[in-house]
């Protein structure tokens, strides 16, 4: 029996099954990085949630169009419509260009994304190559009588939508202004938001365009609005990113996309918890952020983070610690080394025989695979799922072929790169030699030079274990 694929829709509060627009495909819009600095690992947790999404969507037979746009201007450095632009406030920072500064640091996000096993979007579009269709948005929004022009910029009047402030269930006069946002005399409302923003008169800015309405900057939402328009469509059917986006992105992205299109624009808005670190979350403006390359440093595999993030339902806080990624280290050494063990009973017994049924011809076992699906298609239950696959380690009942292809059908959702662990490369002659070596004093009940000779065998970087079918040598690491 099919098992829907049930996600908690942040709009309706409440789980839902999926139902796409068009049948058979998902369209899919992840809010991506502002490329004003690295991006820490409280942000990969958003792409890894979002690919987590992308794979269980195309394990369950959806074809999938995935769009992860660059904020290389318009998002200022109070999340709202004060303070500068992250963008330029960093290039006069270390004396540089915006754009070459939103060219070092895509650069390291693509990097770290690969390292992550994160799946390549269909699109990585850039607000700054899209500005036209900003600039005719904003346009749209203005015809239709929702719009007003203060001396800094165009506001949206959120006044003029009957359910604003949906997403986050607050009635529109509770929605204040931060305190640490200087009040807008000119603006109506207190949540009404800049689509457009005026260059200073007082200082220069690298990225201005030309408008109806003045020089200047489009507002950090309306990218999205109009690029998430310009590459799915409207409607289209899930938008992805953190929790911290509700309050004022995403809420001022569907006020944006209903005044266009009259109606809800995005089917399905799901949210991902945040990173904390000492009870605090991981952000940037807390300097308390780690990265990628910090993980490398400490000689901890990116992997092994994206597994750490895997324990953790994606609506739940996850907190880090490096005792707890020290952990999840261990733990995914230990998957890799079960995949490599059982990669080598399939293939190989003690060198006499080989099998000629590749594992991949292999199907996977039917009961834990319903198992997994129950737990990725509640919600992307990974914590579930990680415990089916260590689960499925322990159970004897199954033969290695069919165990390897059960662990690699689930590693089509979980994203660790197990079916690379099967391709270690030939055994060198030397260390097959031992091993044979090894055999005939173990025959001959020598135990004490048969111990000697596995420990050499292991100090070449291999692991020796003998099975009721004879023994078996894989890469260790």
């Amino acid at each position: 029996m099919a098992l829907d694929l049930k996600l908690f829709n942040s709009l309706t509060k409440q789980k839902e099954s999926f139902v796409p627009i068009k049948k058979g495909v998902a369209s899919v819009y992840t809010c991506g990085p502002t490329v004003y600095d690295r991006a820490h690992l409280g942000n990969f947790r958003s792409y890894i949630f979002a690919d987590i999404l992308i794979r269980a969507l195309n394990y369950n037979g959806f074809a999938t169009r995935h769009i992860i746009n660059i904020t290389d201007v318009g998002h200022l450095t109070d999340d709202a419509d004060q303070g500068v632009d992250k963008l330029e406030n960093r290039a006069k920072k270390e004396n540089s260009t915006a754009c070459q500064i939103s060219a070092l640091y895509t650069d390291l996000f693509l990097k770290d994304f690969k390292k992550l096993n994160l799946t390549q979007p269909d699109k990585m579009p850039r607000a700054t190559d899209h500005i036209n269709e900003q600039i005719k948005m904003i346009g749209e929004i203005e015809k239709k009588g929702f719009s007003y022009k203060t001396k800094d910029g165009v506001y949206f009047d959120t006044s003029k939508l009957k359910d604003y402030g949906k997403l986050i269930g607050l009635n529109p006069d509770s929605l204040l202004e931060g305190a640490r946002v200087k009040k807008n005399i000119e603006k109506k409302n207190l949540t009404d938001f800049a689509l457009w923003k005026f260059s200073s008169k007082n200082e220069s800015r690298q990225m201005e365009w030309e408008s109806p309405w003045g020089i200047g900057f489009p507002g950090w939402h309306i990218e999205c609005s109009a690029m998430s328009k310009k590459y799915l469509g409207f409607p289209f059917d899930i938008h992805t990113g953190g929790v911290d986006h509700k309050p004022i992105h995403h809420t001022n992205e569907i006020a944006q996309n209903k005044t266009i299109y009259e109606k809800q624009a995005v089917h399905y808005w799901l949210h991902n918890e945040f990173m904390t670190i000492q009870g605090e979350r991981m952000a940037k403006s807390l300097k308390n952020t780690f990265t990628i390359e910090d993980l490398e440093d400490k000689n901890i595999h990116p992997l092994a983070f994206r597994y750490f993030v895997l324990g953790a339902h994606y609506r739940t806080p996850i907190n880090f610690t490096w005792d707890a990624l020290r952990g999840a280290s261990q733990a995914y050494t230990n998957l890799i080394l079960e995949t490599r063990r059982l990669s080598a009973r399939s293939l190989s017994l003690g060198f006499f025989r080989t099998i000629k049924k590749s594992f991949s011809s292999v199907p996977p076992h039917p009961e834990w695979k319903e198992r997994f699906t129950r737990a990725i298609n509640d919600d992307l239950n990974t914590p579930l799922a990680i415990g089916a696959l260590w689960d499925l380690v322990k159970d004897a009942s199954i033969s290695p072929e069919q165990k390897l292809a059960t662990f690699l059908a689930y590693d089509t959702v979980l994203g660790l790169d197990l079916k690379n662990q099967t391709k270690t490369p030939p055994i060198h002659s030397s260390v097959k030699a031992l091993a044979k070596k090894r055999e005939n004093f173990r025959r001959d009940k020598n135990w004490g030079v048969a111990d000697n000779l596995r420990d050499e065998i292991n100090k070449k970087g291999y692991i020796i274990e003998d099975t009721d079918s004879g023994y078996i040598i894989f890469k260790g690491l």
